[in-house]
């Protein structure tokens, strides 16, 4: 995996996060700047998406596929879920929910790091 992209993905997701958590502790609903970090940290995602498979596909390394490919699309799927639901959600507890999907990208992208380094 690209290294760099990994640990960007993971910093600029948990920015997200802290802003998120901001806004739910000030009860304020998601605004335009959270949702345009969230739009780059997907964008991140896709790419690391197309790097990963390419990557998989050319590797000899024993990486189990089926967790591979599902930790990629996996993390590509959360924060738009995240994201519908915050806007759906007129209290606090949307950037709260939203707040829970930028936390659930570094998880992700911790573990798709060990499936690729083991």
């Amino acid at each position: 995996m690209f290294a760099p992209l990994t640990w960007s993905l993971v910093a600029l997701s948990l920015a997200a996060m802290v802003y998120a958590v901001v806004l739910a502790a000030r009860n304020k609903r998601i605004d335009w700047p959270v949702l345009g970090a969230i739009g780059v940290v997907e964008v991140g995602l896709l790419a690391q998406l197309v790097v990963g498979i390419v990557q998989f596909s050319g590797t000899d390394r024993d990486v189990s596929g089926p967790f591979f490919i599902g930790y990629l699309i996996g993390s590509l799927i959360i924060l738009p879920i995240g994201a519908f639901w915050a806007l759906a959600e007129s209290s606090r507890w949307g950037a709260g929910v939203l707040a829970i999907a930028c936390v659930v990208i570094p998880i992700l992208e911790l573990r798709l790091h060990d499936v690729w380094t083991a």
